[in-house]
């Protein structure tokens, strides 16, 4: 398959409340509620008429822009005016190109304009990466093939423009010989507010659907953060079968003093032991700005990536030059940066030591969002993904009924309704991902688009402040 070329028609933009089940802290911030976004994409292919794609990601606050002096909704608003001006660049591509020429000729305006109207890096890239979700949908749809075999054949025209460290060759290759997960394991998030011990704890497997691996917040206090991990571990022990884990700062360790004293009692702490044993990577322990300026040094054997950090097409070599040996895949990062970031991954673990591609985001509510970045991790070989906005969430929190229904028949492999609603469903600890192997980009259903309100118009940091 060659790549097909497609020119845009039209991009809508919608949202719908999300209220969260129960309070979920990360970092600073402690979430309870924030609106779902719904991107709807009209393209006509060439030589193959009009399709309509879909997306759907949270638009959460505080992670994209940490900015103390802004609140929670001013951040979301951040994430509003970035998909405004994705939209006005993408449409203004009158002619027909890829749908990766698409998103390589709007990424770097897309960055400047943010830029002007002071929004980060990271929060700029939302509004591609989620137009670029449902283009790719709806390409697939007028192909008439699913997300795995679109991509291996290189669908999109994914090219090395982007990342001149990377041969063309380096891409086609990685494309071509994906064989995707047929499973892919949860990693059951701990907020820093939740139950450590007995009913509705850690080990509660009512709670943690069975999984092996777990994915534990910290806060920044090394002292406090010693502490709970080794009530963590204690509750972890009693599981009756092995896990691993995995921890994730957000960014909250002011500086390299402050995570060497937390390693130093992981090295050392015998209390520690059944966290320290099993720990896969720390993730995003320090701010985006000062990760940059802070060489790991003899730290780097412990295993880090970066999150927050990645923020460009060149976050991942600098990382590595720092001293981190991974980098997460998170589709409202954008898609073709995590394939980019997976070829680099399986090049340099080629040349000499272990690189690797995390799955980690909880902005994936069920339906749209979950099945598009389950089916990305899955292709690009992500074992185990952090997966837990059902359990925050609930199911499918306040979807119609009518559309959680739909997206249950459609993929009965992925969701059930064991009395509770219908919720995502889990085997043993893994999600399946054979009904993702579906016409467009992991999902036979759209929502429905008349139960959706349009996208809230953002507000001018002067109009919240009055």
């Amino acid at each position: 398959m060659t790549p097909l070329r497609l020119k845009l028609r039209d991009i809508a933009f919608f949202e719908r409340p999300v209220q969260f089940a129960r309070p979920f802290r990360f970092g600073a911030i402690t979430i309870n509620a924030t609106p779902q976004l719904f991107v709807r994409a009209e393209i006509e292919v060439e030589g193959r008429g009009v399709a309509i794609g879909a997306s759907a990601e949270l638009l959460v606050p505080k992670w994209f822009d940490k900015r103390p002096e802004l609140s929670p909704a001013q951040t979301v608003d951040g994430l509003r005016r970035s998909l405004e001006i994705a939209r006005g660049l993408y449409l203004a591509r009158t002619g027909y190109q890829t749908a990766f020429d698409l998103h390589a000729s709007c990424i770097g305006a897309q960055v400047a304009t943010c830029a002007k109207k002071n929004i980060p890096p990271l929060a700029a890239a939302y509004g591609p990466a989620e137009i670029d979700k449902a283009v790719l949908d709806a390409l697939l749809r007028a192909a008439e093939t699913n997300f795995f075999d679109g991509m291996a054949a290189n669908i999109a025209g994914v090219d090395a423009r982007l990342s001149p460290d990377l041969s063309e060759r380096d891409i086609r290759t990685f494309l071509s010989s994906r064989m995707p997960l047929a499973r892919v394991a949860i990693r059951h998030t701990v907020g820093l507010d939740d139950t450590v011990e007995g009913e509705g704890g850690v080990a509660d497997p009512r709670e943690n659907a069975g999984a092996r691996y777990f994915k534990l917040k910290l806060s920044g206090d090394p002292t406090a953060d010693a502490v709970r991990l080794a009530r963590i571990g204690k509750e972890l022990a009693t599981l009756g079968h092995d896990y691993k884990v995995t921890l994730d700062a957000n960014e909250q360790y002011a500086d390299l003093a402050a995570l060497q004293a937390l390693m130093d009692r992981l090295d050392h702490d015998s209390a520690l032991r059944p966290i320290a044993t099993r720990l896969l990577y720390v993730e995003q322990p320090m701010p985006r700005d000062i990760t940059r300026q802070s060489p790991l040094g003899a730290l780097a054997g412990h295993g880090f990536i970066i999150d927050e950090a990645d923020d460009s097409y060149g976050a991942f070599p600098a990382a590595r030059a720092l001293g981190y040996r991974g980098i997460s895949s998170k589709s409202c990062k954008g898609l073709y940066k995590s394939i980019v970031n997976a070829t680099r991954a399986a090049k340099w673990s080629a040349e000499r030591e272990r690189f690797f591609v995390t799955g980690e985001d909880l902005t994936c509510q069920a339906g749209l969002a979950v099945q598009q970045d389950l089916a990305l991790g899955a292709f690009i070989g992500v074992t185990h993904a952090e997966r837990n906005g059902h359990h925050y969430v609930d199911g499918f929190g306040d979807t119609p009924a009518a559309e959680a229904t739909a997206f249950a028949v459609a993929h009965p492999d992925l969701y059930a309704d064991a009395g509770q609603g219908i919720r995502l469903k889990i085997h043993n600890g893994d999600l399946l991902t054979g009904s993702l192997h579906t016409a467009g980009f992991a999902t036979s259903i759209h929502p429905d688009w008349s139960a959706l309100n349009p996208l809230e118009q953002p507000r001018s940091l002067q109009e919240q402040m009055a």
